[in-house]
């Protein structure tokens, strides 16, 4: 079996601490708040995000939540 190691890819993510932040982040494609989440609208369809997680845009400027646990694991801040 053929191992693969993941591409090295900037991205662009914010961490959900206020709902208006969110929604600029996102350029809007998110539901109504309900019980202080937010769905995130992705390539899969809804997913919610909590307070906490980070929202990420993706290569082809789609968008989806990240629990902070994986977010930390995955990527590294870029100091340019």
């Amino acid at each position: 079996m053929a191992k693969y190691r993941k591409k090295p890819v900037v991205i662009e993510a914010i961490k959900f601490e206020a709902i208006g932040d969110v929604y600029d982040f996102t350029e809007g494609n998110m539901t109504q708040p309900l019980n202080g989440k937010v769905g995130i609208i992705t390539l899969e369809g809804t997913i919610w995000a909590s307070p906490g997680d980070y929202i990420i845009k993706g290569v082809n400027g789609e968008f989806y939540p990240c629990k902070p646990d994986i977010f930390v694991k995955t990527y590294e801040e870029v100091t340019e």
